[in-house]
């Protein structure tokens, strides 16, 4: 008996090969096609219009470090905006932290509802949290016209094609930036660097563009084949990005975070760029 496979079509030159054990959901929300389906090396896998998401088994290596840098790096933090993060993955990660909210904007609810009904360890009950307000619309909508003031902005987007092209402009961060409190930070993902360096560079360029600090850092997710995932960083301040290890161990020591991958070393080398990520940031 053949063995089925799906292969990601990110990438022109390049695709990566998934064995299906088991299609668990196939189907088309509103705005993207959807499948989740279980393999033996990675556990339950979801992929939007051909593109893998997320993993049951290496989530946690991208869901902890695009929320714990910030979160510990602000160290004050009451107000969370995500936009994005439908698998509920960010938002677990971020309810680990002593804040008050945590607004999630989505715009696909079916894909929340069936991460929740075919991936619930993703969320681990955090649309559930009474601290959580989801709001189903679109994130350019919201940070346009919304008069609410947040510490942090993740933007858990996929990448920059179909509903999630937009999320990657200028003027989407642009508007982020008025929705933050001094001192606020902005996170966003920027793709596999290797394999995405125009996304990565022209994210660093808009961030640069708003931001007194505008940087990247780093996370492997085993899942994203072939580099390093990239994340922006826009900040008005340098001192959120140069705490000491003495200040970001104490920190930690009140969290109890429980993490597998992030952890203070983690935190002050994820800054630490390769060359050829580095030289992304040479705005001419």
């Amino acid at each position: 008996m053949s063995t089925r496979w799906f292969s990601e079509s990110l990438y022109p030159d390049f695709k990566q090969s998934f064995s299906i054990s088991e299609i668990v959901y196939e189907g088309r929300t509103e705005f993207q096609d959807i499948i989740i389906f279980q393999t033996q090396r990675f556990g339950r896998v979801l992929a939007l219009d051909g593109i893998i998401q997320t993993t049951e088994v290496d989530e946690f290596c991208y869901h902890e470090m695009i929320a714990h840098i910030p979160l510990v790096a602000h160290g004050a933090c009451k107000k969370v905006l995500i936009i994005g993060g439908g698998d509920g993955g960010t938002l677990r990660e971020v309810l680990k932290h002593p804040i008050e909210k945590a607004v999630v904007v989505e715009l696909d609810k079916t894909v929340i509802e069936i991460c929740m009904r075919h991936l619930p360890s993703l969320s681990g009950g955090a649309f559930d949290n009474p601290k959580t307000d989801l709001r189903i619309l679109d994130g350019l909508t919201y940070v346009r016209e919304t008069h609410e003031k947040f510490d942090i902005i993740i933007i858990d987007s996929t990448d920059p094609i179909g509903p999630g092209k937009a999320l990657f402009s200028e003027i989407f961060y642009r508007n982020c930036s008025k929705c933050l409190n001094e001192n606020g930070i902005l996170v966003t993902q920027s793709g596999v660097t290797w394999m995405q360096s125009d996304v990565a560079r022209k994210t660093f360029e808009n961030l640069n563009n708003i931001f007194l600090d505008a940087d990247f850092f780093l996370a492997q997710v085993p899942t994203y084949g072939a580099g390093f995932m990239t994340f922006g960083w826009g900040c008005n301040n340098k001192i959120s990005k140069m705490i000491s290890r003495n200040e970001l161990e104490r920190r930690m020591s009140k969290l109890n975070l429980n993490t597998k991958y992030y952890n203070s070393s983690v935190h002050r080398g994820a800054f630490f760029l390769p060359g050829y990520i580095e030289a992304l940031k040479n705005i001419r």
